[in-house]
């Protein structure tokens, strides 16, 4: 893009001219209302692409991948870990899909998954309980959802620890990608770990785990392809379900008067954790790429242009979701938040998730009594691609 043509499109985007990383990372509540109420898609030369808040025009993007499509060289998740379910589309996005699908439907989730996903949960909590304080991200949220992925993916065998220092490395570096770095030798470590311990579970029956099942004749994936898309189910499933379960409790606890009504009627439960994926997605923006010159909403976009999908913005859009920044947990249509996308790329794991989150935050409400943020640590969702409190300290009564 030329000079001339750059200032055109900035002065035409006011807004999105001269928004910046940071705002986007610490609050970017109040700048993506203005947007999605002047600019719904807009030019943002921080981002180096355009920005997508308002609800409709997000789905419209998100349902038509022959025209916004992730399979892209410059999608960050790609960078990091190569070609992946995540990062193509059409025929090959089924192909990577296909053979993990099945087992993350709702009906098989809660078959193989409700017994660990209580058992853990109960253990976690046991381990915290005596001591009347925790930080609950890296001692329940986190390794939860590390150990629930790790069964999934046949690596039960290596310790939690580790799996959460690759899925810090990972995320970490799939995050500095988007921001315009290099892949950090982190990163590149981390992926490396996780494929040498991933390469000797494909050998294994394929019924054992996901992973062996996609290896074997039935799933129809090589084992680079097998890893890659086991690398994106594996910070996946970490990242956006510890950072749903994380912002599921910071919402209640934030809101004593939400949190009662929880306490008086534990059927309002599963839409609170709904309403909370509304509010604060844990995975606030998704990147697509224009596949030719299109229209969307009053913007003209450009071939390849970088199409950014603020699912933070499309969730709190008024038209759909009236007094949209408030936390209301008997609000009628939280369920229809867009939090873990929509198209062929819906989330694959979403059920697997909210029986996580679900669990968690019943249990830790019945099990620690007086539960509330410890005003000594103040905390709030923080991130430019995947929010969530940096730590969620707690307090209880023992």
């Amino acid at each position: 893009m030329g000079e001339a043509a750059r200032r055109k499109r900035q002065s035409a985007f006011p807004i999105g001219a001269v928004a910046s990383l940071e705002e986007l990372e610490l609050d970017p509540h109040p700048l993506l209302s203005r947007l999605r109420e002047r600019e719904p898609v807009s030019w943002l030369p921080a981002l180096g692409g355009w920005l997508v808040t308002r609800r409709d025009l997000a789905l419209q993007a998100m349902r038509d991948p022959a025209t916004f499509t992730v399979d892209d060289p410059r999608f960050s998740t790609r960078q990091v870990v190569g070609p992946s379910m995540l990062t193509l589309d059409g025929d090959e996005h089924g192909r990577h899909r296909d053979p993990f699908a099945r087992p993350f439907r709702l009906d098989a989730v809660q078959e193989r998954f409700t017994a660990l996903v209580g058992e853990e949960t109960e253990r976690l909590i046991a381990a915290i309980e005596p001591d009347g304080r925790a930080e609950l991200r890296r001692s329940l949220a986190g390794p939860l959802a590390a150990t629930v992925t790790a069964h999934a993916l046949g690596l039960e065998r290596t310790d939690t620890s580790t799996i959460l220092a690759w899925y810090d490395a990972i995320v970490d570096a799939v995050t500095g990608v988007a921001a315009g770095d290099q892949v950090t030798p982190a990163g590149r470590e981390a992926f490396a770990s996780l494929r040498s311990c991933v390469e000797p579970v494909l050998d294994r029956d394929p019924g054992s785990s996901l992973a062996a099942a996609a290896a074997g004749a039935a799933g129809g994936l090589t084992r680079a392809e097998v890893v890659s898309n086991v690398a994106v189910l594996m910070f996946g499933g970490i990242e956006t379900t510890e950072g749903m379960i994380a912002n599921a409790i910071f919402h209640l606890l934030a809101h004593p008067e939400q949190r009662a009504l929880v306490d008086a009627d534990r059927g309002l439960l599963q839409n609170a954790v709904e309403e909370s994926l509304r509010l604060e997605p844990a995975a606030a923006v998704i990147d697509r790429y224009a596949t030719s010159g299109v229209r969307l909403g009053d913007a003209r976009i450009g071939e390849r242009e970088l199409v950014a999908i603020s699912i933070a913005g499309a969730n709190r859009d008024p038209d759909f979701f009236p007094d949209p920044e408030r936390f209301d947990v008997r609000r009628e249509n939280a369920r229809h938040q867009i939090a873990f996308a929509s198209g062929p790329h819906v989330c694959i794991g979403m059920h697997l998730a909210r029986l996580e989150a679900h669990t968690v935050v019943g249990r830790l409400l019945d099990r620690l009594p007086g539960l509330r943020l410890d005003p000594a640590h103040p905390t709030a969702p923080r991130g430019l691609i995947f929010r969530k409190p940096s730590a969620l300290h707690v307090i209880w009564a023992r």
